[in-house]
């Protein structure tokens, strides 16, 4: 497997090799995040690509969101296409390297892209990043693929041993409201750190 660094992700951006970007924020998401009032809530959207998360977020009133990528294409296209999203809220810098902490941290196709044997590094990481009762929310994918990742998928099943020793898990369950392409193969989560 190629070494998955800010170069191969920089490559994929470059070459507009990018087809998990659904073009917008998805529907689990949007309906999600339209139930928070408290818009200065601090948010982390980790491996971010053109974060249209953070787009809607910040179209909405919230002032508080950052986005990392490594990538740093993946930075410029965002916010080519959003300039007037706070520039010193773009953190161009490897996630597990992030020293920031953050109320809420939202997950969409970060998880799926990291090597799978990271993972346990990413629920530790994200679990250090959450100030106390924060929530790690959002989508990780339902199914196994039978090829080579990016995306790597998987299992609530593996999902709860995973995330149970750092935090309580207030929902796991396949997203209803998924977009077409991702209908029936996604989980919404929303952890609270323990």
């Amino acid at each position: 497997m190629e070494k998955l660094d800010a170069h191969f992700w920089n490559k994929r951006y470059q070459s507009e090799d990018i087809p998990w970007d659904a073009g917008s924020i998805t529907t689990p998401l949007k309906d999600y995040l339209s139930n928070i009032s408290n818009k200065s809530i601090k948010i982390l959207i980790p491996g971010c690509g053109q974060a249209h998360e953070a787009a809607f977020l910040h179209q909405e009133g919230f002032t508080n969101v950052y986005v990392c990528d490594w990538a740093a294409d993946a930075l410029k296209l965002f916010h080519k296409n959003n300039p007037a999203f706070p520039e010193e809220h773009l953190l161009c810098i490897d996630f597990f390297e992030l020293k920031i902490k953050a109320d809420l941290i939202l997950e969409q196709t970060f998880f799926c892209a990291i090597n799978p044997d990271l993972r346990q590094n990413y629920a530790r990481k994200t679990h250090s990043l959450l100030n106390d009762n924060g929530l790690l929310a959002g989508l990780l994918f339902g199914i196994e693929f039978d090829r080579e990742g990016p995306p790597f998928g998987g299992n609530v099943e593996q999902y709860k041993t995973l995330f149970s020793p750092y935090y309580k898990i207030l929902k796991m369950e396949t997203a209803t409201n998924s977009i077409l392409p991702r209908m029936g193969n996604e989980v919404f989560v929303e952890l609270r750190k323990k």
